[in-house]
């Protein structure tokens, strides 16, 4: 995967949650995924269509997703409550919606599809010509995990080479 489909993600993990968690954000590591994508907590997932096709995976262990939600809701919240999810989501929403927008600005077009909340323990394994990314991000409430699969649409890969 070309890393100038990766950099906006990057950027805009940094952008969003640094100043969301008012701490500041690290990347831990970075690796090539082959296996098929096992969940680590509470996971969103965002579909992209157009010329990148693929998904992103935004995924929290359970504490970390409670201590995130809580700080973004301004309260502790227990493990159990419905906002803890929605959190996910919504900080999922938001991390990809700036990274996606940086690429629109970069002349690549997409359909971004709402995050839905991934409940299978394991997903896709990587293909021939889609691999799968993983992003560890380092913050003072927990690691948050963003697992990449992205390829160029099959007619702009042909049109490049």
């Amino acid at each position: 995967m070309k890393m100038e489909l990766i950099q906006p993600f990057i950027n805009a993990a940094d952008a969003v949650l640094a100043p969301g968690l008012k701490s500041p954000m690290a990347i831990g590591h970075l690796s090539m995924e082959e296996e098929a994508y096992r969940r680590k907590g509470v996971a969103a997932l965002v579909w992209l269509t157009g010329d990148i096709e693929g998904r992103i995976i935004f995924d929290l262990d359970p504490a970390t997703a409670r201590r995130v939600a809580s700080h973004f809701a301004g309260c502790e919240l227990p493990e159990t409550d419905n906002l803890v999810p929605e959190a996910v989501c919504e900080l999922a929403n938001q991390v990809i919606g700036n990274a996606v927008a940086f690429l629109n600005d970069q002349g690549f077009h997409f359909r971004v599809h709402p995050p839905a909340l991934l409940t299978a323990e394991h997903g896709s394994k990587s293909t021939e010509d889609t691999e799968a990314m993983v992003l560890c991000f380092e913050t003072s409430s927990g690691n948050i995990f963003m697992n990449i699969a992205l390829r160029y649409k099959k007619q702009q890969a042909v049109a490049a080479g």
